[in-house]
């Protein structure tokens, strides 16, 4: 999606509305929340919902109370209470539909803990807040190599000024526990601020960093994923992937989320199959299962000791023999069942050009000048032999 001011130039470049994700409509920031009850009345007598949706940078919600009774739509800028001082953030979203998403994420209306909004944001606090975010950058360059000195296993991926510029925090990933307790002597020596250091996981920081996956799209995690679940190898077995680390792991280096979007269906798929442990017995032999296939429903067996002959039948005649085994009966061979299986192995191409042929754009061999040619040196051939004959 883009914003209304995402249109295209004169020149037939896209113009954009270039305010780096504070554009007015917020329609082009990460993990944006469509607000479809904005043209609806409420009945009369019936007070609007006083809690306000504000975002900060890289998609950073909170909920705050506006007991002043602001009248605020999206997009303004707002100054929030803050544990020390205030932040800016822009509101991101207001009405009943905050009351729904408050309740989705658990957020209790009546917490005496919550911050409250203090007023929109003047131009003195907008001043102050671009200023703190332009620092940021050059601050991680910095932070990164004094972390490098020290010789800690640490990774500084991000840091975030407070809107009045009073603390900047640190997003930091490890594998393990970080003693960072002289990194931040350096910090506050170095920066001046107040410095809060904050652990994320190696997915947060890929939805917080953001990218392109490897299937062409912006990642889930930072455009519309909030929840990140465990993702365990078996999830890829259960499909029948290649356990290749390069091409199941993302840019955060773990695997990726979307191996499990379809894992349920896959398992609801498996409960039809067999277990591939479950030999079938039969009178010619002992058959162990060598491949599946969840689509067609196809099982392939082969018998012990003849690993290169593979036999093809259906789940449902596994089932079955797996069944005439439990009483104690074995069919003659898997020979009887696959022969039912005619696997058709031609494949039929479409012509997607239509019926011409590929060669029709190629020069046309000149075939019947060559046979003409032939034709006149028979006929230059004969013509002597002609006179001979008139002679005699």
């Amino acid at each position: 999606m883009a914003c209304g001011t995402c249109s295209t130039g004169k020149d037939g470049q896209p113009k954009g509305c270039k305010n780096n994700g504070t554009c007015g409509t917020d329609s082009c920031n990460k993990l944006t929340v469509f607000d479809w009850l904005a043209n609806m009345s409420l009945p009369d007598g019936v007070e609007p919902f006083n809690w306000v949706e504000v975002r900060f940078k890289n998609g950073r919600k909170h909920y705050y109370k506006n007991t002043e009774n602001l009248t605020l739509s999206i997009g303004d800028v707002v100054a929030t209470q803050a544990e020390y001082g205030h932040d800016v953030g822009m509101v991101t979203l207001t009405g009943e539909l905050v009351r729904v998403q408050m309740k989705r994420k658990k957020i209790s209306e009546n917490d005496p803990e919550t911050f409250k909004i203090y007023r929109k944001a003047t131009q003195k606090d907008i001043d102050i807040w671009s200023e703190a975010r332009d620092k940021e950058e050059s601050m991680k360059v910095k932070a990164r190599q004094f972390a490098i000195d020290l010789k800690l296993q640490m990774k500084i991926s991000d840091i975030e000024y407070q809107g009045d510029a009073s603390k900047a925090t640190f997003y930091y990933t490890a594998e393990e526990r970080v003693d960072f307790r002289e990194l931040i002597k350096l910090f506050a020596k170095e920066f001046k601020t107040r410095i809060e250091m904050r652990q994320v996981g190696f997915r947060q920081e890929a939805s917080r960093l953001g990218g392109i996956g490897s299937c062409g799209r912006e990642l889930c995690c930072s455009t519309w994923l909030t929840d990140f679940r465990s993702v365990s190898t078996s999830a890829a077995r259960y499909q029948q992937l290649s356990l290749n680390p390069l091409k199941l792991a993302g840019q955060c280096g773990k695997l990726k989320c979307c191996l499990n979007y379809e894992l349920d269906t896959y398992l609801d798929a498996l409960k039809s199959f067999p277990k591939t442990e479950i030999k079938l017995y039969t009178e010619k032999g002992t058959a162990v299962c060598q491949k599946t296939d969840i689509f067609k429903g196809h099982m392939w067996y082969a018998y012990e000791g003849e690993w290169m002959n593979w036999h093809l039948i259906t789940t449902d005649q596994a089932n079955e023999i797996i069944e005439l085994n439990k009483n104690r009966k074995k069919p003659a061979s898997l020979e009887e069942y696959a022969a039912e299986l005619i696997v058709d192995t031609k494949t039929e191409y479409e012509n997607v050009v239509g019926q011409d042929s590929l060669t029709r754009f190629d020069s046309p061999k000149h075939r019947n000048k060559r046979k003409n040619n032939k034709g006149n040196k028979n006929k230059r051939r004969r013509k002597p032999q002609s006179k001979k004959n008139n002679a005699k």
